[in-house]
């Protein structure tokens, strides 16, 4: 509960009791594996990873309508069977586009989280994190599409520099580190991965943003 809601919730209810319930973890079926990249590589990274293995059935999480109709732009390019799917469709489009998933006619979904809760469709091989999302509870919703029942999944999160610290903190939730592994040959090194040190840089540059700001002002 965010501390402005609880502060809230103290001022206006009499005697309000809470209930506070633990955070659901992600099954021990799914593999979770993490790539540390730079911006400019999470495109051809998920190419690859989309055309190196026969994948019956992926679902890529972005985290904005924007970066969902790109990136299913630049896929559809390359021939992979891709769809996108986010609240800018309407409801009959949406279930139109699941219901070619399901029925596997698409191999492919590039979605919002708009498709990490609450959908029913089995033997997803693969779950890819394009954006790290913007929780821990969202990061375990949409791995959660895979790895149902019986079968096992996979999933992996590309991890930008600006999206270290955010990573780190989902980490904190799941109370073990995940498993970095490292970049093909032909993507290229990728940054290290070093999350107090992404947020202390983040810190100064945000500081001399605003000092720039403020000498303006002046």
């Amino acid at each position: 509960m965010p501390a402005k809601i609880r502060q809230l919730a103290g001022k206006i209810l009499n005697k309000p009791e809470e209930i506070t319930i633990a955070a659901s973890k992600p099954t021990e079926k799914v593999l979770q594996v993490a790539y540390v990249v730079y911006e400019n590589q999470k495109v051809p990274l998920v190419e690859y990873l989309l055309k190196s293995k026969h994948l019956n059935s992926v679902i890529v999480f972005c985290s904005t309508k924007s970066s969902t109709k790109e990136l299913s732009r630049v896929l559809k390019r390359t021939g992979l069977s891709v769809k996108d799917i986010h609240s800018d469709l309407d409801q009959k489009t949406r279930g139109e586009v699941l219901m070619a998933f399901k029925n596997r006619e698409l191999n492919i979904l590039v979605a919002t989280d708009i498709l990490s809760r609450g959908i029913d469709v089995e033997d997803i091989d693969l779950i890819i994190n394009y954006d790290v999302p913007n929780d821990g509870e969202d990061y375990i919703h949409r791995i959660g599409r895979t790895a149902r029942a019986e079968a096992e999944g996979i999933a992996i999160t590309l991890i930008s520099q600006k999206e270290q610290s955010q990573f780190a903190e989902i980490e904190k939730l799941l109370e073990k580190p995940v498993q970095k592994v490292r970049l093909p040959a032909h993507i290229g090194e990728g940054p290290e991965y070093n999350p107090v040190k992404e947020r202390r840089s983040a810190g100064r540059r945000y500081s001399r943003k605003d000092s720039k700001n403020n000498r303006r002002r002046r």
